[in-house]
């Protein structure tokens, strides 16, 4: 597959015939990440994320997602130094579930655990942390891998269900970021949207009881809330910013996608999990991005 997914290469459906001998190296090396200046967040990761980074909302009418701004240029990740360290104490899920990725064919009732194939780590040589076992079957590593990803993915939907309220109750405007420096340059960054805090106060207490009820009232204010470290972002560029300032503009589109990527099918079983719609979802557990990376 193309790179479509921000940091995905080529994703390849994970399956004992292709990848019964291969192995993952794991480590802290984000070097795949250095170059994208936002990342998908998931409603779960607000609170983690709200003292760090500036979650803005992205995407088009037919999908709106929150992301993290990671930078201002097209390929500026501020987080990710040139060794690949990312310098944060809380690392998006969507980074940390890399080199796998679900993909669909059926409009998610079945995934699909997909691996890309150009991650460094990947090798066919058994090193690290083996796919497979001698006799094929899914070793722990793998099992928790797909775990990972099934909670993931449920969570995204519930990312998903959030937004779409957002949307109808009319409370998203798009937005630009523009610094100006002491040397006269100015910059901006536009493409996302935040919420109108005007129109929140608009908002009828019947519906507003229904956004704390479900606790997505709270996920609004930290995002609000978050916009302040915008100065903070612009502050980690190697020319520091004189003045910041958001202000109603036209957003250029995001050409990221955010949906979910179909790998190319290889010959063998691939490794599946069932749907997470809400009548086949499994218990509730801890959140994904609550949970180490794989």
């Amino acid at each position: 597959m193309s790179k479509t997914l921000l940091i995905y290469e080529r994703a390849v459906a994970v399956n004992k015939a292709r990848h019964g001998k291969w192995g993952v190296t794991v480590g802290n090396d984000f070097s795949f990440a250095k170059n994208v200046n936002s990342m998908p967040l998931l409603a779960q990761e607000f609170r983690d994320t709200v003292g760090q980074y500036p979650i803005v909302f992205a995407g088009g009418e037919d999908q709106i997602m929150p992301a993290v701004l990671l930078g201002f240029g097209e390929n500026e990740n501020l987080f990710v130094d040139e060794a690949g360290k990312w310098h944060s104490t809380y690392i998006p899920a969507f980074a940390r579930r890399y080199p796998y990725v679900f993909s669909s064919s059926d409009q998610g009732e079945t995934l699909t655990l997909c691996i890309d194939e150009e991650y460094s780590g990947v090798n066919q040589d058994g090193e690290g942390e083996r796919l497979f076992t001698d006799d094929g079957e899914q070793t722990p590593y793998l099992k928790n891998v797909l775990e990972f990803q099934t909670e993931f993915q449920r969570n995204f939907l519930r990312t998903q269900t959030f937004c779409k309220r957002l949307q109808e109750l009319n409370l998203l405007d798009s937005m630009q970021a523009e610094l100006k420096f002491g040397s006269g340059e100015q910059k901006s960054i536009g493409g996302f949207k935040v919420v109108n805090r005007e129109r929140l106060k608009q908002v009828s207490a019947e519906k507003l009881s229904e956004l704390a009820m479900v606790d997505e009232l709270e996920l609004i204010y930290l995002h609000l809330q978050s916009m302040l470290n915008v100065p903070d972002l612009a502050s980690r560029m190697k020319q520091p910013a004189g003045d910041i300032a958001g202000g109603d503009g036209e957003a250029v589109a995001t050409k990221k996608s955010t949906k979910p990527a179909t790998g190319k099918k290889q010959a063998g079983s691939s490794v599946k999990a069932g749907s997470t719609s809400k009548k086949k979802s499994a218990s509730k557990k801890k959140a994904a991005a609550a949970k180490p990376g794989n």
